[in-house]
């Protein structure tokens, strides 16, 4: 990659917005007001702003390796918190992905140096539905079904937070789940019950 193109094509990039919209740099500095927080992983093949056909402004968003909401990841619980708390966001949502090289990576018996520590949350996964994952026979079906699986425990991680219960209780908001399938483009939801979730982890994590 000539990092010299990707200058050409911000300047390409500013032209065409600004023939649609002369004020659009102008507005786009007056600050944010998105509906949404975006957690989703690293990976260079998941987009966030395009597969949801959003643009700046409309989407706050949070990356790491295998989208995962840890509750010692500083990080991590610093965006939640700005995102729910300052910005009033509506909806939350965890996105994996089919063909997760960290879901994968945490699926195997091999020391990985310093992503040990953060791969273990996954294993964690794994150890609390090794039943349902090691009854299925072929390893992708498997990989994919841990995919889902961590999505739906990173947004039960979520429910725990005192920031979402609060603003649950206050005003509404909805964490949910949704996995891109790599392989055809579409976004699947996994229909995350939240308020299930949320009624069966009170009597331990009610923080609000």
């Amino acid at each position: 990659m000539d990092l010299n193109n990707v200058f050409k094509n911000n300047e390409k990039w500013i032209k065409n917005k600004l023939a649609t919209d002369s004020n659009y740099f102008e507005e786009l500095g007056k600050g944010q007001n998105p509906d949404l927080l975006f957690i989703g992983c690293s990976d260079s093949r998941v987009t966030a702003e395009d597969l949801m056909g959003l643009g700046p402004g409309e989407v706050f968003v949070h990356r790491n390796i295998a989208n995962m909401v840890v509750g010692t990841d500083a990080n991590g619980m610093s965006v939640v918190n700005y995102a729910v708390t300052h910005l009033e966001v509506k909806h939350v949502v965890v996105c994996g992905h089919f063909a997760c090289g960290g879901v994968k990576a945490a699926m195997q018996s091999a020391d990985l140096g310093v992503l040990n520590g953060w791969l273990r949350n996954i294993r964690d996964v794994y150890r609390m539905h090794r039943e349902e994952l090691n009854a299925i026979e072929y390893e992708d079906k498997k990989y994919d079904r841990l995919v889902e699986l961590n999505v739906q425990e990173q947004c039960v991680n979520l429910i725990k937070t005192a920031a979402v219960q609060k603003a649950y209780r206050d005003r509404g908001l909805k964490v949910h789940g949704w996995v891109f399938d790599v392989h055809t483009g579409k976004l699947i939801d996994l229909k995350i019950n939240f308020e299930k979730y949320l009624k069966d982890i009170m009597e331990i994590y009610h923080l609000d």
